[in-house]
């Protein structure tokens, strides 16, 4: 009997495990099927469905393939940190300093570092992508993380006092590119571009602290120290936009390196219908402002009590990359003290054919960033002609001349006191070639219309103290036409221009 139970006991246990067997065999099996599934729709997916699902900071070689991980660059990275943070902080000071005190904000005297160590914490490379794009030249794009622990501390001056303020909980998401000018001689590089790739965009993110004080207590600093920084990476190291570094003392030709002209977008600024109005009482006062780059941007005037404003103005433009610039619009309500933003919009340069007017009707945003509007309502709509027109060799070069004289004449005007930083826009409208005519600030031309030169033949100069015309010294501090940029701050969505005294444009 005993022997019976025995054999019944082993076969019935056996039956079990083999039934187990097959059991666990058949679910991995179906879990390998739907895991074959899931990984076939996240290759589908594009690049925007899976910034929905990941968020804005996924690698990119999730979405890329072409990007290859590199463990051991950020173990090598990780060794060498402590010797490139010291290092890095010495050019940091020297090459940032600068761009700081030209791209200040109007309303601060002063903005330069107190403090600067990039801490203990390593940038991460999550993957880097090898191309040739040109003869001579291998373009590496790489993929940065950074969430370190630096330390950062601002020296800020509104007005007499300076504020410490720190920047904490720093992380930097972006993808730089990086090309090597091959030589033959050693080290067989003679040159190094470095920029930033405008797509995906670059994410500086951090929270500002007033060390021994309150943030609040100077309205609207923390968007202008956001304004700054953002402005700084669009208009300096954002692609187009370069930093080339000579290197290993090669003599080199570095101007087919260097950012060139390559075009002139005539821009009239026609119309705008069913404005937002801001006013309480009465109606909005609008005015447009528009650019390609910050440094060079232009406005209307200003139309009083009408939201259906017409101003039929036209500019000129200089574009140094037509794929991948925009051209910036944006229209604010003239008030006393700063002005609020009505709508802004952008313009693909890319949409645009060579040597074609083109007139099209714009609907205004509230920002740019269309994933964080929260604000749905109508800011109505403006109305632009545009004609890109493409250089030849002789205009590339009298252009890229001009470029350099109207930011050399800006700076000379901020250290004469005319003007609060490079950034204000000192009324520069018109076309920025040739004319000289409706110019503020630049000096080149005939001289009508300047402000604040210190040209004695100038006709209506205000602010200089020389052959002034009207009320003369009592204007001398004003700046003319100031803007703030108008790119949106990481925590109030907005920044406004500070009220201008004069607008001029050249009619077409």
């Amino acid at each position: 009997m005993g022997l019976i139970s025995g054999i019944l006991f082993g076969i019935v246990f056996g039956v079990a495990i083999m039934a187990g067997w097959a059991r666990m065999m058949t679910h991995r099996s179906s879990k390998r099927v739907a895991k074959a599934v899931d990984m076939k729709l996240l290759g589908s997916l594009s690049r925007e469905d899976l910034i929905k699902i990941c968020g804005d900071n996924f690698p990119q070689w999730i979405s890329f393939p072409a990007f290859e991980q590199v463990k051991w660059l950020n173990k090598l990275l990780g060794k060498m940190w402590p010797f490139i943070a010291e290092a890095a902080t010495m050019v940091i000071r020297d090459s940032v300093e600068p761009l700081l005190e030209d791209y200040r904000p109007p309303g601060i005297t002063s903005l330069k570092f107190s403090k600067l160590t990039l801490g203990n914490v390593a940038p991460k490379i999550e993957g880097i992508r090898v191309q040739s794009f040109k003869e001579g030249q291998v373009t590496m794009d790489v993929d940065l993380r950074w969430g370190g622990d630096p330390n950062i501390v601002l020296a800020v001056t509104p007005l007499v006092a300076s504020i410490p303020i720190q920047l904490k909980d720093l992380q930097v998401f972006t993808v730089a590119r990086v090309i090597f000018q091959l030589a033959d001689e050693i080290p067989c590089i003679s040159a190094v571009v470095v920029a930033l790739l405008a797509e995906p965009k670059p994410r500086i993110d951090y929270t500002l602290k007033a060390v021994g004080g309150s943030l609040t207590a100077i309205p609207g600093l923390s968007d202008m120290i956001d304004d700054t920084v953002d402005t700084i990476v669009t208009d300096m190291l954002q692609w187009p936009h370069r930093i080339v570094v000579p290197i290993g003392g090669i003599p080199v030709d570095l101007s087919d390196l260097e950012l060139k002209p390559q075009g002139k977008l005539i821009v009239t600024v026609v119309k705008a219908t069913n404005l937002k109005n801001k006013e309480l009482i009465g109606k909005s006062d609008p005015y447009a402002t528009i650019h390609i780059r910050p440094v060079f941007k232009y406005k209307t005037k200003a139309i009083e009590n009408n939201l259906n404003p017409v101003w039929d103005q036209t500019f000129e433009l200089i574009a140094e990359d037509k794929e991948t610039q925009s051209l910036t619009i944006e229209v604010f309500d003239k008030d006393v003290g700063q002005d609020e933003r009505l709508g802004l919009v952008k313009l693909p340069l890319s949409s645009l054919e060579v040597g074609v007017t083109k007139e099209m009707e714009l609907n205004l945003l509230s920002s740019l960033d269309t994933l964080k509007v929260k604000d749905k309502k109508d800011r109505g709509s403006i109305t632009l002609k545009v004609h890109y027109h493409e250089f030849n060799k002789e205009e590339q070069m009298a252009a890229l001349e001009e470029e350099k004289k109207i930011l050399e004449e800006r700076k000379r005007l901020k250290e004469a006191g005319v003007i609060g930083s490079t950034m204000d826009a000192v009324g520069m409208v018109g076309s920025g070639l040739g004319t000289g005519v409706g110019m503020v600030g630049t000096g080149i031309g005939a001289g009508v219309g300047l402000v604040g030169t210190g040209v004695t033949s100038g006709v209506g100069m205000v602010g200089s103290g020389f052959g002034a015309m009207g009320s003369g010294l009592s204007k001398a501090g004003r700046f003319m036409g100031r803007t703030i940029t108008g790119q949106s701050s990481k925590r109030s969505g907005s920044s406004t221009p500070v009220n201008s005294e004069t607008d001029g444009s050249k009619q077409q």
